[in-house]
């Protein structure tokens, strides 16, 4: 999958019947299905029983199981109530009658009140002095381990630049924090605000138990570390737009217990925050 119509088209299911949806899988790299996509893909399954007027605001789920990439992933809907203002909605997600992942999420007609936001952090480099993940594999291909070489060469329609690049061959405990400036590659088409939700939550799941891992970098990585998203939330805010550079700014107040919780923002490129989101993972050390 390497252009942003190519997820678009991921994420745009396929009606079944009413309140059914089917959808088709990609890999991002996993032998299983990544869990941004079914994030999106539940989330275009609800946004389908709602009125035009309606627009998420917040979402919780769950993985439960593994997903097969070779397998259709049905999406069933429930609609728990239509209120005045809000809806809210129920999607499981089955393959071959087993259920891999939940997810509720409400949706809320636009309304005028009094705001405020918290402040991105602007004492970062910006994405024009950072390298994306295509250019460290140009740069620094033949001194990366294999796995991590592997996993950033697949071609992805979306960018990544971390603020901080850490040194795969000499790590350091830093602090549990990640700051990744990210972009959609390529001609972006003119979007409506549903699908803009669905690629943010697609994108939400990149990189997020990072900021967890930081804290115990020298002795813990993917590498050597079973890990699974096995929640996610997020929570919308402002309207914006993918034509340019995006912050995902997470940290992790706690690792303990093999779970590690993830919390953190996304900030248009000028300070606007347009979404939070929230992540508990597996974070499982391998005994050799």
């Amino acid at each position: 999958m390497k252009t942003t119509k190519a997820l678009i088209d991921l994420l745009d299911l396929k009606p079944i019947e009413k309140n059914v949806f089917s959808g088709e899988s990609v890999t991002i790299g996993s032998k299983i299905v990544f869990g941004g996509q079914v994030l999106a893909q539940a989330v275009n399954s609800a946004y389908r029983t709602v009125q035009d007027d309606r627009f998420i605001h917040s979402l919780h789920s769950y993985f439960l199981e593994a997903g097969d990439l070779e397998i259709p992933i049905e999406y069933n809907v429930a609609e728990m109530r239509n209120g005045g203002s809000f809806s809210t909605r129920r999607v499981t997600a089955s393959q071959k009658g087993k259920t891999i992942f939940i997810l509720a999420a409400s949706f809320h007609k636009k309304e005028n009140g009094f705001e405020h936001q918290t402040e991105m952090n602007t004492n970062i480099k910006q994405p024009e002095e950072l390298l994306s993940w295509t250019d460290m594999v140009e740069k620094f291909g033949s001194f990366l381990p294999k796995g991590i070489k592997s996993f950033l060469s697949i071609e992805r329609p979306i960018d990544f630049k971390p603020v901080h690049v850490p040194n795969p061959t000499k790590p350091e405990n830093r602090p549990a924090k990640e700051e990744i400036w990210f972009k959609l590659k390529g001609d972006i088409p003119k979007m409506d605000l549903p699908l803009k939700h669905q690629i943010l939550t697609y994108i939400s799941d990149y990189n997020v138990l990072n900021a967890a891992f930081n804290p115990n970098a020298e002795n813990h990585s993917f590498a050597n570390t079973m890990t699974a998203s096995l929640d996610h939330s997020m929570w919308f805010f402002r309207d914006f737009e993918f034509d340019d550079w995006m912050l995902f700014s997470a940290e992790s107040p706690n690792t303990y217990g093999a779970r590690g919780l993830v919390k953190g923002n996304i900030f248009t490129r000028d300070g606007k925050l347009v979404a939070s989101f929230a992540q508990e993972g597996l974070m499982r050390p391998v005994v050799k």
